[in-house]
């Protein structure tokens, strides 16, 4: 029987009672922990990556470079995240999912507060390269050992609480940062992203292997080889699929600070205010979008989120008001961290089991890397115009394509894992 699929173990009372809610957890406490580890690993790896955002000008002041070259920290950190994915991923298609999860939280957290020990402007360089390496594996093995450990029809809500671990962890950080002394170095944040480690100690305990991995994963790196080989067209489309949604979610977060303060001309304080607020409808979004794709179908759930996307993008970037640009804010991120929502449970669903370690969290990486420009294309078409007008239609135009993309595509909604061992690139 699936986890948090307990429809065998239903304790009697009253049906919403406190007593009924513990009792499932504890018949279900394996698929818990590991929902429990998969998201704080997920939101833990993003506050390490985005503490770094808060203290871009106090770190080129200390290490006497300009603030651009502080920020290639940043692009370092997102061109190394495919090649962890390429190492942590393959071994946990190789050699299970928890001990490839406990090893690379204990590694990328060594590298974050290392990062805060750089004497140097070049061993900081050094040092969010190696980070990135850690945080490039996080996502594919975290994703593989939940999507594995939840019944098929609660993976789309279980999908989208994960992908929420991400704007999670950059509330995390900044709030963090707001509360943190003046008196306090700006590498103090680098030590405190050194606490994720303690969370290998809870997935050793209280995490179990995926049984999907121990019935049918492959053992040799040959038969993953080949594995990987008879899918490299979902490989292929799987990689599109992320560069599209990256795109998407790079282009219309990245530059909407700027916008409001440079050309809305709004206090910093302001700004903060309705950043949060769209952390706030990514969150949510996210997870209502990942439960809606569990009834509706997982493209049908993605193409309703970018239609959505396309008609607020008005309010979003041409608001007349405040408020009105606040809500826009709110209601974009709703719908595109909605479409990213189902991502998850998506992608997990179209990777066969031998390479479900690897498949999902490379494409992802690779579609960061693809689109890690998004923003400084953005800033440049702007440049010609106005913020508004460069945000609206780099917005509009990939909602389009990534409305093809994503109804073209395929879909195994519910697949059960470990049943077919049929490459994924022949399901439709």
């Amino acid at each position: 029987m699936s986890a948090f699929d307990a429809s065998s173990k239903r304790p009697s009372g009253p049906p919403h009672s406190t007593a009924r809610v513990l009792l499932f957890l504890r018949a279900n406490s394996d698929a818990v922990n590991a929902v429990i580890a998969s998201f704080f690993g997920w939101m833990l790896d993003a506050f390490d990556f985005f503490v770094l955002v808060f203290v871009l000008g106090k770190a080129a002041h200390e290490f006497q470079v300009s603030l651009s070259k502080i920020t290639l920290a940043i692009t370092i950190t997102l061109v190394f995240r495919p090649v962890g994915a390429v190492i942590f991923g393959l071994a946990a298609d190789r050699y299970g999912r928890r001990r490839p999860m406990m090893v690379n939280l204990v590694f990328f957290s060594v590298m974050e507060v290392l990062s805060g020990f750089a004497p140097n402007f070049t061993s900081f360089m050094v040092c969010r390269a190696i980070f990135g390496i850690g945080m490039g594996g996080v996502w594919g093995v975290g994703s593989a050992i939940l999507m594995e450990k939840v019944a098929p029809r609660w993976r789309g809500l279980f999908s989208g609480l994960l992908q929420q671990g991400y704007p999670s962890g950059y509330l995390l950080a900044a709030c963090c940062f707001r509360f943190l002394p003046a008196s306090w170095s700006w590498r103090s944040l680098f030590f405190i992203g050194g606490l994720p480690a303690l969370l290998a100690v809870f997935v050793r305990y209280r995490v179990k292997e995926s049984d999907i991995w121990q019935q049918g994963g492959q053992r040799h790196w040959g038969d993953m080889g080949r594995a990987i080989f008879r899918n490299w067209k979902m490989l292929l489309y799987l990689t599109l699929l992320m560069t599209v949604m990256n795109i998407a979610s790079h282009g219309t977060q990245d530059l909407y600070p700027s916008f409001l303060e440079q050309q809305r001309h709004l206090t910093k304080t302001q700004v903060a205010d309705i950043v949060i607020l769209c952390n706030i409808g990514a969150i949510l979004g996210g997870i209502a979008f990942g439960l809606f794709s569990d009834r509706r179908g997982r493209r049908y759930g993605m193409v309703l989120a970018f239609i959505l996307a396309a008609v607020l993008i008005p309010l979003w970037s041409s608001g007349p008001t405040t408020g009105l640009l606040a809500l826009g804010g709110f209601l974009m991120q709703f719908m595109v961290q909605g479409a990213w929502g189902i991502i998850p449970a998506h992608i997990n669903e179209l990777s066969p089991d031998a390479v479900r370690g690897f498949l999902p969290g490379f494409a992802y990486q690779c579609g960061v890397l693809l689109a890690a420009n998004a923003a400084h294309f953005e800033a440049e078409f702007a440049k010609q115009g106005s913020y508004s007008t460069a945000m609206a239609l780099v917005a509009l135009t990939v909602f389009i394509v990534g409305t093809i993309v994503i109804a073209s595509g395929p879909e195994r909604r519910s697949a059960i894992f470990g049943a077919h061992p049929v490459a994924a690139s022949s399901q439709h």
